[in-house]
Protein backbone atom coordinates (compact mmCIF):
# COMPACT_ATOMS: atom_id res chain seq x y z
CA UNK A 1 0.00 0.00 0.00
CA UNK A 2 1.35 2.97 -0.90
CA UNK A 3 0.18 6.46 0.52
CA UNK A 4 1.19 9.54 -1.80
CA UNK A 5 0.27 13.01 -1.26
CA UNK A 6 -0.05 15.27 -4.21
CA UNK A 7 0.85 18.41 -2.68
CA UNK A 8 3.64 17.28 -0.61
CA UNK A 9 4.43 16.26 2.50
CA UNK A 10 3.77 20.00 3.81
CA UNK A 11 1.34 20.84 1.06
CA UNK A 12 2.68 23.27 -0.45
CA UNK A 13 2.17 22.30 -4.13
CA UNK A 14 -0.58 24.40 -5.87
CA UNK A 15 -3.31 22.55 -7.51
CA UNK A 16 -2.05 24.10 -11.44
CA UNK A 17 1.68 23.70 -9.82
CA UNK A 18 1.26 19.85 -8.79
CA UNK A 19 3.69 17.12 -11.23
CA UNK A 20 0.83 15.11 -11.86
CA UNK A 21 2.51 12.98 -14.35
CA UNK A 22 5.39 12.01 -12.05
CA UNK A 23 2.61 11.60 -9.05
CA UNK A 24 1.42 8.88 -11.66
CA UNK A 25 4.27 7.41 -12.99
CA UNK A 26 5.79 6.80 -9.59
CA UNK A 27 2.40 4.95 -8.67
CA UNK A 28 3.05 2.66 -11.89
CA UNK A 29 6.58 2.49 -11.29
CA UNK A 30 5.77 1.09 -7.81
CA UNK A 31 3.31 -1.28 -9.04
CA UNK A 32 0.43 0.43 -7.85
CA UNK A 33 -2.48 -0.97 -9.91
CA UNK A 34 -5.44 0.64 -7.99
CA UNK A 35 -5.45 4.46 -6.62
CA UNK A 36 -8.36 5.44 -4.37
CA UNK A 37 -7.83 9.45 -4.34
CA UNK A 38 -9.03 12.00 -2.17
CA UNK A 39 -10.37 15.19 -2.52
CA UNK A 40 -11.96 18.45 -0.73
CA UNK A 41 -14.59 19.62 -3.43
CA UNK A 42 -17.13 22.76 -3.16
CA UNK A 43 -20.56 21.59 -3.31
CA UNK A 44 -23.30 22.35 -5.96
CA UNK A 45 -25.28 20.06 -5.66
CA UNK A 46 -27.94 21.12 -2.65
CA UNK A 47 -28.81 17.35 -1.90
CA UNK A 48 -24.82 16.48 -1.67
CA UNK A 49 -24.11 18.66 1.88
CA UNK A 50 -21.19 19.78 3.58
CA UNK A 51 -19.38 17.29 5.39
CA UNK A 52 -20.89 14.84 3.60
CA UNK A 53 -18.65 11.74 1.28
CA UNK A 54 -19.01 11.06 -2.25
CA UNK A 55 -17.86 8.98 -5.05
CA UNK A 56 -17.34 10.86 -8.28
CA UNK A 57 -18.68 8.97 -11.64
CA UNK A 58 -18.00 11.46 -14.66
CA UNK A 59 -16.06 14.97 -15.02
CA UNK A 60 -16.00 18.17 -16.89
CA UNK A 61 -12.65 19.66 -17.04
CA UNK A 62 -12.50 23.38 -17.49
CA UNK A 63 -8.14 23.41 -16.43
CA UNK A 64 -6.02 25.53 -18.95
CA UNK A 65 -2.37 25.01 -18.70
CA UNK A 66 -1.55 21.27 -16.85
CA UNK A 67 0.41 18.94 -19.05
CA UNK A 68 -2.20 16.41 -19.71
CA UNK A 69 -0.74 13.05 -21.42
CA UNK A 70 2.01 11.13 -21.15
CA UNK A 71 1.81 10.54 -25.12
CA UNK A 72 3.14 14.06 -26.29
CA UNK A 73 5.22 12.43 -29.14
CA UNK A 74 2.76 9.81 -30.50
CA UNK A 75 -1.01 9.36 -31.19
CA UNK A 76 -2.82 7.90 -28.86
CA UNK A 77 -6.12 8.01 -27.92
CA UNK A 78 -7.42 6.86 -24.34
CA UNK A 79 -10.81 5.49 -23.88
CA UNK A 80 -12.70 7.95 -20.97
CA UNK A 81 -16.09 6.97 -21.66
CA UNK A 82 -16.09 5.79 -17.66
CA UNK A 83 -12.50 7.34 -16.18
CA UNK A 84 -13.56 6.29 -12.67
CA UNK A 85 -13.55 2.52 -12.01
CA UNK A 86 -16.87 1.10 -11.53
CA UNK A 87 -15.21 -2.24 -9.85
CA UNK A 88 -13.58 0.33 -7.57
CA UNK A 89 -17.07 2.39 -6.89
CA UNK A 90 -18.84 -0.65 -5.98
CA UNK A 91 -15.99 -1.93 -3.30
CA UNK A 92 -15.69 1.20 -1.90
CA UNK A 93 -20.06 1.62 -1.98
CA UNK A 94 -20.25 -1.94 -0.25
CA UNK A 95 -17.57 -0.89 2.78
CA UNK A 96 -19.16 2.00 3.24
CA UNK A 97 -22.45 0.40 3.59
CA UNK A 98 -21.29 -2.68 5.35
CA UNK A 99 -19.47 0.05 7.93
CA UNK A 100 -22.40 2.09 8.04
CA UNK A 101 -21.09 5.80 6.15
CA UNK A 102 -23.52 7.16 4.05
CA UNK A 103 -21.98 7.73 0.14
CA UNK A 104 -23.39 9.76 -2.42
CA UNK A 105 -22.45 8.17 -5.51
CA UNK A 106 -22.90 8.93 -9.51
CA UNK A 107 -21.04 12.55 -8.89
CA UNK A 108 -19.93 14.95 -11.68
CA UNK A 109 -16.48 16.31 -10.97
CA UNK A 110 -15.67 20.01 -12.29
CA UNK A 111 -12.05 20.67 -12.33
CA UNK A 112 -10.99 24.22 -12.29
CA UNK A 113 -7.52 25.65 -13.20
CA UNK A 114 -7.07 27.37 -9.46
CA UNK A 115 -5.72 28.39 -6.92
CA UNK A 116 -8.44 30.82 -6.78
CA UNK A 117 -12.29 29.70 -6.04
CA UNK A 118 -14.59 30.23 -8.74
CA UNK A 119 -17.08 33.04 -9.66
CA UNK A 120 -20.85 32.72 -8.80
CA UNK A 121 -21.11 32.71 -12.16
CA UNK A 122 -18.94 30.11 -13.29
CA UNK A 123 -20.67 27.59 -10.83
CA UNK A 124 -24.01 28.93 -12.31
CA UNK A 125 -22.46 27.49 -15.53
CA UNK A 126 -20.79 24.15 -14.15
CA UNK A 127 -24.59 23.28 -12.70
CA UNK A 128 -26.10 24.05 -16.03
CA UNK A 129 -23.38 21.64 -17.64
CA UNK A 130 -24.12 19.05 -15.14
CA UNK A 131 -21.51 19.53 -12.31
CA UNK A 132 -22.17 18.17 -8.84
CA UNK A 133 -18.97 19.36 -7.26
CA UNK A 134 -16.44 21.65 -8.25
CA UNK A 135 -12.44 21.43 -7.14
CA UNK A 136 -8.80 21.69 -8.40
CA UNK A 137 -7.12 18.57 -8.65
CA UNK A 138 -9.13 15.64 -10.13
CA UNK A 139 -7.81 16.45 -13.96
CA UNK A 140 -5.23 15.43 -15.42
CA UNK A 141 -4.89 12.91 -12.58
CA UNK A 142 -7.60 10.77 -13.59
CA UNK A 143 -6.66 11.02 -17.15
CA UNK A 144 -3.45 9.97 -16.64
CA UNK A 145 -4.09 7.19 -14.41
CA UNK A 146 -6.14 5.66 -16.62
CA UNK A 147 -3.08 6.38 -19.53
CA UNK A 148 -1.18 3.90 -17.41
CA UNK A 149 -4.20 2.00 -16.92
CA UNK A 150 -4.52 2.03 -13.11
CA UNK A 151 -8.01 1.42 -11.74
CA UNK A 152 -8.97 4.82 -10.56
CA UNK A 153 -11.81 5.70 -7.57
CA UNK A 154 -11.99 9.37 -6.46
CA UNK A 155 -13.69 10.32 -2.70
CA UNK A 156 -14.97 13.82 -2.40
CA UNK A 157 -15.65 15.27 0.74
CA UNK A 158 -18.05 18.57 0.33
CA UNK A 159 -16.00 21.17 2.62
CA UNK A 160 -18.27 23.94 1.09
CA UNK A 161 -21.15 25.05 -0.47
CA UNK A 162 -20.00 26.15 -3.87
CA UNK A 163 -19.19 29.59 -4.56
CA UNK A 164 -22.18 32.09 -4.49
CA UNK A 165 -24.06 29.52 -2.61
CA UNK A 166 -22.62 30.95 0.52
CA UNK A 167 -21.22 34.31 1.84
CA UNK A 168 -17.70 33.28 0.49
CA UNK A 169 -15.26 30.59 0.45
CA UNK A 170 -12.31 30.48 2.71
CA UNK A 171 -9.29 28.30 2.47
CA UNK A 172 -9.51 27.62 6.65
CA UNK A 173 -13.01 26.65 5.99
CA UNK A 174 -11.96 23.67 3.33
CA UNK A 175 -9.19 22.46 5.58
CA UNK A 176 -11.63 22.27 9.29
CA UNK A 177 -14.69 20.32 7.15
CA UNK A 178 -11.13 18.14 5.70
CA UNK A 179 -10.02 17.49 9.18
CA UNK A 180 -13.44 16.76 10.69
CA UNK A 181 -14.29 14.17 8.35
CA UNK A 182 -10.35 12.27 8.15
CA UNK A 183 -11.36 9.52 10.44
CA UNK A 184 -14.62 8.62 8.23
CA UNK A 185 -12.30 8.53 5.00
CA UNK A 186 -9.72 6.68 6.53
CA UNK A 187 -12.37 4.08 7.77
CA UNK A 188 -14.05 3.65 4.19
CA UNK A 189 -10.34 3.52 2.87
CA UNK A 190 -9.26 0.56 5.73
CA UNK A 191 -12.49 -1.07 4.86
CA UNK A 192 -12.34 -1.34 1.21
CA UNK A 193 -8.64 -1.94 1.06
CA UNK A 194 -9.67 -5.07 3.61
CA UNK A 195 -12.11 -6.01 1.09
CA UNK A 196 -9.53 -6.11 -2.74
CA UNK A 197 -6.93 -7.67 -0.07
CA UNK A 198 -9.43 -10.53 0.68
CA UNK A 199 -10.05 -11.00 -2.70
CA UNK A 200 -6.35 -11.73 -3.97
CA UNK A 201 -6.28 -14.36 -1.62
Amino acid sequence: MVVLPRHGAAHRSPPHGINYRANVAALDQLGVRQVIATSAVGSMNREFRVGEIGLVEQFLDFTKRRPTTFFEQEVVHTDMTHPYSRRLNRELAAAAKKIGIGLRQDLVYVCAEGPRFETAAEIKMFKLLGGDVVGMTGVPEVVLANEKKLEYASVVVATNWAPGMQARVSHEEVFRVMKKTGNTVKALIDATVGALRGEKR
